[in-house]
């Protein structure tokens, strides 16, 4: 019977959804757990989908908005959106105008093209989810007026896989724990990813380039980023990876290339748990690590530090001191391995020189690479006026 209704409407379509109105009627009439198949071309909306069923265009059929509002509004659980064209929402923030708003669970959007929104997909306490194998373009606006390519909010259990982004503010996880972001890419935004109390999300193999900031995590703890790759966040203040009072996380095998800092992490006043940072390539950034607030604690290991302008940087005297560092490669590391078992003979110490002045005083960043802060460092490390700093002392550095 179902079958029977899907073929009547495929013949009905042409007719009827050349207006939102029609389409609405032809996704009304698709029974419980039915498939509409739109023909291939162009459908008006906005329309909302109140029951679980599956929507395909095949990739050949668009829906396209108005201007105003969402495109396609999922109210129900168990829907399935495959092979869209969405295109032309509208631009209020304050109403979140998206390509595709989705409330309920058990949901499935995969290998669809969204494109001309504010905000690509929208999930609005949605669990179990599945959003794979989709590519989001926002609007032509300048980044701080553009909204999120991706947005959870108190969502949790889903995954978020394979998508391309681009052209949009940021990816936003807030308030939604336990979710899988892998192996998707976005470039061109303000944040690569924007993940706020929202704790025990894994992330990894996803690829970040070209936004202000590449990872920031606010108030999540026990995440794990992993296998990632961050490219050219180079302004905004952030840096490849950011963390900012969010404990017990693991680091590993990402690589940061070209950024203003490659880890920028936050050490709270009181006791808590620590980051595990191993096995990440931190290169090519203005600093490669820098650390604000109080001691840390945090332990690195097995990671390559190499061709950054500024290894080490921290806010004060005493910011980042308690953390453990081993077996890291430092491509600034001047000892001998005579014995040839790998590690340096002699520990690997990083000092702050004449790079105290920018540090404490922020304003005199500017004249960073200047001749007479160049002239003053070298002088500072051919005969010390002052007594440096240590930053750090890794007491078995890995040699290249």
């Amino acid at each position: 019977m179902i079958r029977r209704v899907g073929i009547f409407l495929a013949c009905l379509l042409p007719a009827l959804a050349a207006s939102a109105a029609g389409l609405q009627a032809l996704i009304d009439a698709t029974p419980a757990g039915g498939t509409l198949r739109l023909a291939p071309g162009s459908h008006a909306g906005p329309v909302t989908i109140t029951r679980a069923l599956t929507l395909d265009g095949g990739g050949k059929a668009s829906i396209v908005g108005s201007g105003r509002g969402t495109v396609l509004s999922v109210a129900a659980s168990g829907v399935t959106l495959r092979g869209l064209r969405i295109a032309g929402s509208g631009e209020s923030h304050d109403s979140v105008d998206a390509g595709i708003l989705l409330e309920g669970d058990d949901h499935r959007v995969e290998d669809n093209v969204i494109e001309d929104v504010l905000f690509g997909i929208h999930l609005k306490q949605v669990n179990r989810s599945r959003i794979a194998g989709n590519r989001v373009t926002g609007k032509r606006l300048d980044v701080g007026m553009r909204g999120d390519a991706i947005r959870l909010w108190y969502s949790r259990h889903n995954a978020i896989e394979n998508n391309r982004f681009e052209r949009a503010r940021d990816l936003t996880f807030a308030n939604s724990p336990d979710n899988r972001i892998a192996g998707n890419r976005f470039q061109d935004g303000r944040y690569g990813m924007h993940v706020i109390f929202s704790p025990r999300l894994l992330i990894e193999n996803n690829r970040l380039s070209d936004t202000g900031t590449g990872i920031i995590v606010l108030y999540s703890p026990d995440l794990v980023l992993r296998g990632n790759h961050v490219a050219h966040a180079l302004t905004g203040g952030g840096g490849g990876i950011v963390f900012k009072e969010s404990h017990d996380a693991l680091v590993e095998k990402n690589e940061v290339l070209h950024c203003s800092v490659g880890l920028r992490v936050d050490a709270p006043p009181e006791a808590v748990g620590k980051l595990t940072v191993r096995n990440n390539r931190f290169a090519h950034n203005i600093i490669g690590l820098f650390f604000y607030g109080e001691e840390g604690g945090h332990r690195f290991t097995d990671n390559r530090i190499e061709n950054n302008l500024t290894t080490v940087g921290i806010s004060a005297p005493g910011a980042g001191s308690a953390n453990v560092w081993r077996n890291n490669t430092w491509d600034e590391y001047q000892g001998f391995d005579r014995d040839h078992d790998g590690i340096g003979d002699t520990p690997h110490e990083v000092y702050l020189f004449a790079d105290r002045i920018w540090m404490e005083t922020p304003m005199a960043a500017f004249f960073r690479n200047s001749p007479v802060l160049e002239m003053l460092d070298f002088l500072e490390r051919l005969a010390p006026f002052s007594t440096p700093h240590r930053v750090l002392r890794d007491p078995a550095p890995r040699m290249k």
